[in-house]
This record gives C-alpha cells, sequence and structure tokens, in this order.
C-alpha cells in the first residue's frame, strides 16, 4: 500500500473515496489482528501509514461536503 498524498485524494470522486476508506480500514483491522495473535508485520510502520490515509480521506470527505473545494 502506497502513501496516499491529498491531490490523489481530492481528484478521486466521492464513491472511489468511501471504497478506498473501506478498504483500508478492513487493511487496518487484519494488520491490528495479526498484531494481537502474536505475530509480527513485515514493515511496523504500515499501522502509522493506514491510520493517517484514513484520516486524509475523512477530512477530505468532511472538507466536500462543507463546500470547501
Amino acid at each position: 500500500m502506497a502513501r496516499l498524498k491529498p491531490s490523489e485524494i481530492r481528484a478521486m470522486t466521492r464513491e472511489e473515496m468511501i471504497e478506498k476508506l473501506r478498504e483500508l480500514r478492513a487493511e487496518l483491522a487484519r494488520a491490528k489482528a495479526t498484531i494481537k495473535a502474536g505475530g509480527t508485520l513485515e514493515n511496523p510502520i504500515k499501522i502509522r501509514d493506514l491510520r493517517r490515509s484514513i484520516a486524509r480521506i475523512l477530512t477530505i470527505i468532511h472538507e466536500k461536503s462543507r463546500g470547501g473545494e
């Protein structure tokens, strides 16, 4: 998973953003489950990147809904 840049997110439609948000949340849940089960991640920074990407998408969705494009 590559880090999402705000310009990439803003280029998406609302439906694409929501779909990407679902994918990222599912990936985050899998990563957290792996750690809780006692496993290790190949890249431990992945969780931080996922959380930040989710926050970016939510922020841009909120901006667009308020009319701040």
